[in-house]
């Protein structure tokens, strides 16, 4: 898949960067650097290039990211925007002062506009305006698609740039502040159940669809670019189906096995209502996912109930 060489893999111990590092050890040929955040501090130049010039990475997966769900980005946009940014802008100096062969930046669906037409499509990016409740993170994304671009046109680094749906799935957040939907539901009802709570509250009206792929779909399409891919032309990477969050909520009943009642707290926002993909390009390339969203779901339920087990959620 590679040509030989040394492979660093930024977040690496988070979900869509350890999915990589399952694929890429089948590969033993390679050197795979995974540090973590005491190794390598992304937000300080000085110390990525230090990194870059001890180890010379030949390809560079920047899948390190500030995430989080609807609450912790309305209460924290600067540090989404800023934190984000500053890491995306070390690494493409360094990629580009070391002279890498090929890297990869993970965008986000969030890039595009909070009223796109359906099946969203690359081209749409920057044709309205963002949804307010992630709105810094977007912004940095985005900021980090201009610069694969710039730092190609200006510099020739090579950079590709798949643009997932919502991932979800192995080494997924659980805590709340961090987590998105699909394993925040997931944590919701497992603990609805267990504690035998009669119902349920979640955020929004539930009428608001998405889009999921399971991480290990998603790390074999990054993958997939990285060998077929060679500009930073950004790429949707998706299933092609999507599900309401009411439809989901009932899913996940199913699948936990919960008998309460979910009640809809309308207060909250539902964030942006369609946000489904086009994915021809991606397809084009032969890539289908394997992983179907139910049992993907079963998978992740699973895995809650092992970490809840052994009692270390983080709060």
């Amino acid at each position: 898949m590679f040509e030989t060489g040394v492979i660093l893999v930024t977040g690496a111990k988070g979900m869509v960067g350890s999915a990589v590092c399952r694929i890429l050890h089948r590969y033993p040929a390679n050197q795979i650097l995974t540090p973590d955040r005491q190794e390598l501090d992304l937000t300080n130049q000085a110390r990525v290039n230090a990194y870059f010039d001890k180890h010379r990475p030949d390809y560079v997966f920047m899948v390190a990211a500030k995430v989080g769900g609807i609450a912790a980005n309305q209460s924290d946009p600067v540090g989404f925007l800023s934190e984000n940014t500053r890491m995306q802008l070390n690494l493409f100096e360094a990629c580009h002062k070391y002279k890498t062969r090929k890297n990869l930046f993970l965008g986000s669906s969030c890039i595009y506009p909070r009223e796109c037409v359906q099946p969203m499509k690359e081209d749409y990016l920057l044709t309205g305006r963002l949804e307010s409740t992630n709105e810094a993170y977007a912004l940095a994304k985005i900021m980090g698609l201009k610069l694969a671009r710039y730092y190609h046109e200006q510099y020739g680094v090579l950079t590709v740039c798949p643009m997932p749906c919502n991932i979800y799935g192995t080494n997924d957040h659980f805590d709340y502040q961090r987590s998105h939907v699909l394993s925040a539901l997931v944590r919701r009802f497992v603990d609805a159940q267990d504690d035998r709570l009669s119902s349920v509250t979640l955020w929004g009206t539930g009428v608001a669809r998405r889009e999921f792929i399971h991480v290990d779909d998603a790390a074999r399409a990054m993958l997939l670019m990285m060998e077929h891919v060679d500009s930073p032309d950004m790429v949707n990477v998706g299933t092609g189906k999507e599900i309401s969050i009411r439809d989901l909520a009932a899913l996940m009943v199913e699948k936990v096995g919960y008998t309460g009642e979910i009640r809809w707290d309308t207060s909250k926002p539902d964030g942006m209502l369609y946000k489904c993909l086009e994915i021809s390009k991606i397809t084009g390339m032969g890539f289908q996912p394997r992983i179907t969203l139910e049992e993907g779901i079963r998978r992740t339920i699973a895995e809650y109930r092992q970490i809840k087990s052994r009692g270390k959620l983080f709060e």
